[in-house]
């Protein structure tokens, strides 16, 4: 039982160590399985297993949701990239005043597309 708590804290202390980097990113945002239009927004923090954004409304914890963004020449060092991801929300902050809603999402899996000057 030991060994399983000393992973447990190796995974939670790992998941702590991932470096955030604070990028307001414009991004688009489509809930799986619902009938709610993209959501234009920005990101707020992006991280390589993670992004926290805001939203107008609040989306239930296990949502699936697809963001796409474009990463800009200055965070590259190259060409923009667009990348596409679907990610799991595992939280949703009580709204702002403006009545934005902060939301956490684990990143499941992601794709590359081609650039915005390639026209896809």
């Amino acid at each position: 039982m030991l060994e399983k708590q000393e992973s447990t804290m190796q995974e939670t202390q790992e998941r702590r160590g991932i470096r955030r980097f604070d990028m307001r990113l414009p991004a688009s945002v489509k809930v799986e399985d619902a009938s709610v239009a993209e959501l234009l927004t920005e990101t707020q923090n992006v991280s390589a297993r993670g992004v926290f954004l805001y939203l107008d409304r609040s989306l239930a914890e296990g949502s699936r949701i697809h963001v796409t963004l474009t990463f800009p020449p200055h965070v590259t060092l190259t060409d923009p990239v667009r990348v596409r991801f679907t990610a799991r929300v595992v939280r949703a902050e009580a709204p702002l005043p403006a009545s934005r809603v902060g939301i956490a999402a684990v990143i499941e899996e992601y794709e590359f597309l081609r650039s915005a000057a390639a026209g896809s």
